[in-house]
């Protein structure tokens, strides 16, 4: 693969709701996306597989979303992404171990509806919990209310991972 190559994309059908705080799975004029409240920290996870063409360098995780309110103000939404390699190394799946979570902020005027793409690059090894080809893991995707400035929910409409 070349860099900025896409090697998966993923929506808001995946969604695999942790245990506490989930997004919520809702539709926009048809259009599937995940609620993140704004007041509340909420998490969306996806369980991918890492392609076999996979080069094994850094990725870019982009984000597409949009927002439910008009509230006069510029919407700002920072989402927290964090890998967790499953792998075939017999992994213990019983407890979470994600990686640090590293930043991607979406940022829109003061317009309901309008979307933006944020994007977020992993170096290869620990920031990926050195996830590699042809091996399973999770992206989790967090939205900290308290370090986004939107006002009603922020909706995820899509990701993608491309090789760097």
């Amino acid at each position: 693969m070349a860099s900025g190559d896409t090697l998966i994309t993923f929506g808001p059908e995946g969604i695999e709701p942790p245990s506490s705080n989930p997004a919520t799975l809702d539709q926009r004029n048809g259009h599937p996306c995940l609620d993140f409240d704004d007041t509340v920290d909420e998490s969306a996870v996806f369980t991918l597989w890492m392609p076999e063409h996979y080069g094994g360098g850094g990725v870019t995780v982009q984000l597409a979303g949009s927002w439910t309110s008009d509230t006069n103000n510029v919407h700002a939404t920072e989402l927290e992404v964090s890998f967790e390699r499953i792998g075939d190394a017999q992994q213990d799946i019983d407890s979470d171990s994600f990686a640090a979570a590293k930043d991607c902020t979406l940022t829109v005027d003061a317009t309901s509806g309008k979307t933006d793409v944020g994007s977020v690059g992993f170096s290869d090894g620990a920031e990926m919990d050195n996830v590699g080809a042809g091996e399973l893991f999770r992206l989790k995707i967090a939205c900290d209310a308290s370090d986004s400035s939107h006002t009603g929910d922020f909706e995820f409409l899509g990701g993608q991972i491309k090789e760097q």
